[in-house]
């Protein structure tokens, strides 16, 4: 629409990002006399929260051989904001020199200033039994204090690596169960998070200049006049020399009368 595609997947790190946090979260389960009877990994899912209750709904007893397990975490994208607090000059570039090993040439990559947003996530953990539950939440709430960062390359052609700050905002409580016995009962504590990441523009690639070109004129343009002088200067290398950056000059002056 603006110009020619790019696409820097900067959201979309930022979302595997913060579900790589909640991968890895296991469960005990004890018997009467403490003992550790069972270990259960929580499973991690993206999708609404609505979602997996109406599927509690629609098989209460848990006897259908899809019915959904517990205990289950999820989390899902609320929306984005512009966070102007972390704005900076949208002029300033980032540039990265690059190298053409055959060429021997060198060249430089440039990319604007990146603009700020705040991704908003809602993690919810589900579970049949309080306990369940708790020990889920406790694994979570000690690293956000109330911020726990993570370091994203988010481009790795231009070597840029940032260390994103996911805040937790708050923590609400959730009990579905009402009705008769028969009913299935599932607690859920809902987590609201912010990312404070960045968006970034295309990246725009200029070559090194080897050769320059002037022509002078003895008159405005208006005045339609020929050309007198011509000036060309270009860069030269020695054959034997390896480095790229070992460059002579020849300049060559033309003149018309």
């Amino acid at each position: 629409m603006l110009g020619e595609h790019f696409y820097n997947e900067s959201f979309r790190k930022t979302i595997i990002a913060f579900g790589s946090l909640f991968n890895n979260i296991s469960i005990f389960r004890k018997s009467k006399s403490g003992t550790k009877t069972q270990s259960l990994k929580v499973p991690l899912a993206y999708g609404p929260k609505q979602k997996f209750i109406t599927r509690l709904e629609q098989d209460p007893a848990g006897t259908q051989s899809i019915a959904i397990t517990l205990p289950r975490i999820g989390f899902e994208i609320q929306g984005f904001t512009y966070d102007p607090a972390r704005k900076l000059n949208r002029i300033i570039k980032h540039k990265r020199v690059k190298e053409d090993t055959v060429k021997k040439l060198k060249s430089m990559t440039t990319q604007y200033t990146p603009v700020p947003y705040n991704v908003n996530f809602e993690l919810f953990v589900m579970a049949k039994n309080s306990d369940d539950g708790i020990q889920i939440v406790e694994q979570i709430l000690p690293y956000f204090q109330p911020e726990y960062t993570v370091t994203i390359k988010e481009i790795p052609e231009m070597s840029i690596v940032r260390d994103v700050p996911i805040i937790l905002n708050d923590i609400n409580y959730e009990d579905t169960y009402a009705g008769d016995f028969t009913e299935r009962r599932a607690i859920i504590y809902t987590l609201s998070f912010s990312a404070k990441t960045y968006v970034y523009g295309p990246v725009s690639t200029q070559e090194q200049i080897t050769k320059a070109q002037v022509d002078i004129y003895p008159d405005l343009p208006a005045e339609t006049p020929s050309r007198h002088h011509r000036i060309v200067v270009e860069a030269t290398r020695p054959p034997s020399s390896p480095d790229a950056d070992d460059f002579g000059f020849n300049e060559t002056i033309s003149e018309w009368t």
